[in-house]
């Protein structure tokens, strides 16, 4: 066995492990996983562990359904909620022939990021993802406690920056950010959100599979700690009508010889021309990018004027309700020099996102394209002459909408590889047909008096 799969062995026999949890995502993002006891862990290590892909979403078909889990040691974690008696580890999905399955999400975004590797660079991202903390009533396994249909409770009443005792979840957070530390994430702050019951707690950028990786320990760890303190925590883009939803704002940089590839102390924005041409080539791209980074029907009741969600396909610096924001930078650090994607939410497959996040910026780089004029202005106060004056587009409306973009985008299905492509089209159309054949009460309170 090589010297990574004895430390960790002896790593989890340190800590008391029992059990060990084999961790992979489907094509939504949704997470899975195969728990072994500890003593089975140095043969899941030497030999992988076979499952079932037919029964995934997204994975193999019934006659092709024997896929194999190889854990990436280098994610071994013990869960502070278990009083480290569970670890979990992060799995590559191979198929029966022994090679990457194609529709694995993890591989799809390894294999943009050595294409951008190829090409000089690597990718670093720094997820903002907000969350809901709910009230639990009735016990009715839904997490509202309304029964599925009225608006969940919010735990609390509290703003922006509100500290306790407004912020109710103070401590639920104080609990949160060392466990997330025990297991190798960089906390920056947390802090509670706009709108009632809404929380954020910042990690610091890293690569982009390390991130992915950290997204679903992120939401796996505030919903478990949640469940103790008799709350819900739900990423739902848009749980409630009439507040802020949910985003997972993602700041974003190329990095070459150790020297970040944005920076240009010259220029007015302290942007290089890589960086000109991937902001360029995601507002290009931005269309279809949604079907990926705002992947869901309740994705698109947050991206609405009104709520500081983006809707307009533009950038800018101090203008926030950009598409692309280029956080302004003090003293020129050339660290800190990036650019912030603000569409994307916390429903999106994270491997899938990023992937296609870095993939539109290359081809972006590769084109030598240049962005529109930067927008420093509230757009939302202009209207549709001044929009089409500024060549503004808009983001879509509906999933419909941006699955339909998405089929269009050769470069974004390139990315995703055709396999994994079709599989979140189908998924997605399943998901937007539904919504559609709904009778919902809005419908009966607007129609049924009067028709």
């Amino acid at each position: 066995m090589a010297e990574t799969g004895a430390k960790v062995l002896k790593k989890a026999k340190e800590a008391g492990v029992k059990f060990v949890s084999l961790r992979f995502v489907d094509v939504l993002g949704t997470a899975k996983n195969c728990e072994v006891t500890v003593d089975r862990l140095e043969k899941v290590i030497d030999q992988g562990l076979w499952f079932d892909g037919s029964s995934i979403e997204g994975f193999a078909r019934i006659h092709e359904s024997d896929m194999l889990l190889k854990p990436d040691l280098s994610t071994f974690a013990t869960l502070p909620w278990t009083n480290n008696t569970v670890a979990a580890v992060m799995c590559d999905v191979y198929g029966s022939d022994g090679k990457p399955f194609v529709g694995d999400p993890r591989f799809v975004l390894k294999s943009v990021v050595e294409k951008a590797r190829k090409m000089g660079f690597e990718y670093k991202v720094g997820p903002e993802l907000e969350f809901f903390l709910f009230c639990q009533k009735n016990g009715n396994g839904n997490g509202s406690g309304t029964g599925g249909h009225a608006s969940p409770e919010p735990h609390d009443s509290a703003s922006y920056f509100d500290l306790d005792p407004m912020d109710l979840a103070a401590d639920l957070k104080r609990e949160i950010v060392p466990m997330m530390e025990s297991m190798g994430m960089s906390i920056e702050m947390s802090h509670h959100e706009v709108a009632p019951g809404q929380h954020e707690i910042d990690f610091k950028y890293d690569t982009a599979v390390k991130q992915a990786d950290n997204v679903l320990t992120y939401k796996n760890t505030v919903k478990m700690v949640a469940k103790k303190y008799g709350l819900f925590a739900s990423f739902m883009p848009k749980p409630i009508q009439g507040i802020n939803g949910s985003g997972m704002h993602v700041h974003q940089s190329l990095w070459k010889g150790g020297k970040n590839a944005f920076f240009d102390a010259k220029d007015e924005y302290n942007l290089s021309d890589v960086a000109y041409s991937f902001v360029a080539g995601q507002l290009h791209h931005a269309r279809a990018l949604s079907a990926v980074v705002a992947p869901t029907v309740n994705s698109y009741k947050r991206l609405v004027p009104g709520y500081e969600a983006p809707v307009y396909v533009c950038w800018g610096r101090r203008n926030r309700s950009a598409l692309i924001r280029v956080p302004e930078q003090f003293m020129k650090r050339e660290y800190a020099t990036r650019a912030e994607l603000r569409c994307p939410d916390p429903s999106c497959n994270p491997y899938l996102a990023f992937a296609a996040m870095l993939a539109a910026g290359l081809d972006g780089i590769e084109r030598k394209m240049k962005p529109p004029e930067s927008v420093e202005e509230d757009v939302y106060e202009f209207d549709d002459a001044k929009l089409a004056k500024r060549y503004i587009n808009t983001l879509p409306g509906s999933l419909g909408e941006a699955m339909a973009e998405f089929a269009k985008d050769a470069v974004l299905k390139e990315a995703l590889g055709a396999n994994l492509s079709e599989k979140l089209a189908a998924a997605q159309k399943q998901q937007w047909d539904a919504y559609r054949q709904q009778v919902t009460k809005w419908e009966l309170d607007e129609y049924y008096p009067v028709l």
